[in-house]
């Protein structure tokens, strides 16, 4: 029953109860008196000596009659007032009680709690906000304390990360001050290490840079027409050339027609072609690493397939390698470095173009990883 008809039941009950208690007193009371008044007459007819004693005793009964009546008023009144009272605490007073100790909890920083509700008042309908809003509450609560959680561990992580170049370089720089770069070669050496460390640097500083652009979705898209074959051909030519630099081998192959485009942005497309081939060098445990780069036409769709010959990645863990701050290496190996934002860097660009990454591997052989683009396809309006 909703709480107007309760109010409006309530009202009635306060005015028509007493009255009807009260007029069915009355009844019985005037019955009683006529009832009286009908034998008094009848014996008046049959004996005409009416004596004082009489007559005193009739003002006696009228009194007592009253005083019933009296306390029958009295004791009907009280009755309506419990029974009214007890109905609507138990219809407004008792919901509010709850609803306080639900708030009281709210206050304390408690949402482990639920408010259960029955019915299609207006307080069944508060109760169903108000646990909603709550469950709403403890969500957010958990996703703070999660975020809390990531960017503590993202800082850890970068603080490790570019303590090892940091070292490294302070290292060669005093080597320098001290002549022990007494040679060109030592010395162009040792620029060189120095310039690739402050490189692996500036790259944890970008990694940190883009994950507070992604973590506020601010990331600068700037999408527009690419052709397949010539943004891979040139993607795959600085590939190679960095790979071979540090002892990788790269071979590339491209099944795409040529003229085939996506809408695509360049520079995040490469960023992920960069941080999955990252991850390959990264985690490379063969003497000789080759890493395979396919581009293929798979009907509305265009796949990168980028494969490695590393030591692959456990069952257990190839669910989750897209999650941020996931590692396999939980113990992390400080040779590997990284921030372990890098695949989820490359999930979060890929499903923003529309499309959508996945990996398969083998422990001991290898690594591929996944990316499909839609092609670009021209509607012609007749």
């Amino acid at each position: 029953m909703k709480l107007k008809n309760r109010i409006m039941v309530g009202f009635l009950m306060i005015i028509l109860f007493p009255l009807i208690l009260f007029a069915a007193v009355l009844y019985g009371t005037a019955y009683s008196q006529s009832k009286a008044s009908y034998q008094m007459q009848s014996e008046v007819e049959n004996d005409y000596d009416i004596s004082i004693a009489d007559h005193e005793g009739g003002e006696v009964k009228l009194r007592v009659m009253v005083r019933d009546v009296i306390y029958s008023v009295l004791l009907i009144l009280a009755l309506t007032a419990v029974a009214v009272g007890l109905w609507i605490y138990q219809s407004v007073a008792a919901p509010l009680v709850k609803l306080k100790k639900a708030t009281q909890n709210i206050k304390e920083g408690n949402l482990d709690f639920e408010l259960e509700t029955d019915g299609d008042d207006e307080f069944a309908e508060l109760f169903r906000d108000f646990e909603e809003m709550r469950v709403r509450l403890k969500e957010s609560a958990e996703e703070k304390l999660l975020m809390d959680k990531e960017n503590k561990e993202l800082i850890s992580n970068i603080s490790h990360d570019l303590r090892t170049p940091i070292t490294a370089v302070k290292g060669y720089v005093e080597g320098i001050m001290d002549g022990v770069a007494d040679t060109p070669e030592k010395m162009d050496r040792y620029i060189r290490t120095i310039y690739n460390k402050t490189n692996e640097m500036d790259h944890l500083i970008n990694e940190l840079t883009f994950y507070s652009k992604i973590d506020t979705n601010r990331i600068p898209y700037n999408f527009g027409k690419l052709d397949v074959t010539e943004y891979f051909d040139d993607c795959a030519d600085a590939m190679e050339m960095e790979l071979e630099n540090e002892g990788f081998r790269l071979h590339y192959q491209n099944f795409v027609a040529p003229g085939v485009r996506v809408i695509a942005d360049g520079e995040q497309l490469g960023r992920v072609v960069h941080n999955i081939i990252g991850n390959s060098v990264k985690y490379m445990d063969k003497e000789q690493g080759i890493i395979h780069l396919r581009v293929k036409d798979v009907g509305d769709f265009v796949q990168v397939e980028i494969e490695d010959n590393g030591k692959g990645i456990a069952a257990r863990d190839l669910p989750n390698i897209f999650d941020r701050f996931y590692r396999t290496d939980v113990s992390r190996n400080s040779s590997k470095g990284g921030s372990g934002i890098g695949l989820s860097v490359v999930r979060k660009i890929i499903e923003d173009h529309g499309g959508k990454a996945w990996a398969a591997s083998r422990e001991g052989e290898g690594t591929t990883m996944y990316f499909v683009l839609r092609k670009y396809q021209e509607v012609t309006i007749e």
